[in-house]
């Protein structure tokens, strides 16, 4: 949707979403399953937000369908508004799924994806998270996670440090994230890393691939 086009009733903005979405997609073009003759692979986004990714990547991947999520309401009415605007044949409405829950409404995906969703969250959130990836991802499909990271302990800029700061003062659960730490979780639940992309603003892009059983 353009971004100059008035915004449907109950739609919300993301502004980041504008400046990350094409180096995000560029690696999701990578990891993504190829086309299947018989029926699209399915890519399960956890925490959704505002649903202008799901647009976005739905639209420009239509060999996959795309099946968004969100615990907030509000959020899913954003999803659903955009959806409305600009209805995708490979867009299926959101799910109402917390990542920190046991209980998911939905049984399998080929790939997962969660965009700035751990570090804005409880640790419980991201242990939920990896227990998800393992119960519904079959052997050789992917986790991506994009986010700021600690690696090795340390921020790796300055900005990243003032943020984190900034997210434990709203909730001393938040706070970003250390990749060994994670890489740790996800292999505790057949995940492992595969891949570690530098992106724009101090970001990282980090794929997991579920080993077989």
């Amino acid at each position: 949707m353009s971004t100059t086009s008035p915004l449907p009733p109950g739609a919300l903005v993301a502004p980041a979403v504008a400046r990350n979405r094409e180096p995000i997609l560029a690696v999701l073009r990578r990891i993504a399953p190829l086309p299947r003759l018989s029926a699209r692979s399915l890519v399960l986004e956890i925490a959704s937000g505002s649903g202008e990714h799901a647009i976005y990547f739905a639209a420009a991947l239509p060999h996959l369908t795309w099946q968004p999520s969100d615990p907030d309401p509000e959020a899913r009415a954003s999803i659903t508004a955009y959806q409305a605007a600009a209805p995708l044949p490979n867009l299926l409405p959101p799910l109402a799924l917390d990542a920190a829950s046991p209980n998911w409404p939905v049984k399998r995906a080929d790939v997962i994806v969660a965009i700035n969703m751990i570090h804005i969250a409880p640790w419980a959130a991201a242990e939920g998270l990896m227990t998800g990836a393992e119960r519904l991802l079959p052997a050789g499909g992917g986790l991506f996670l994009y986010g700021p990271f600690r690696e090795r302990g340390q921020h790796t800029a300055p900005s990243n440090a003032a943020f984190d700061e900034s997210l434990r003062a709203r909730n001393r659960e938040w706070g970003v994230r250390d990749l060994d730490e994670v890489a740790v979780l996800a292999s505790r639940h057949g995940l492992a890393l595969e891949e570690r992309v530098a992106m724009p603003a101090n970001n990282l892009s980090v794929v997991f691939r579920r080993r077989a059983s």
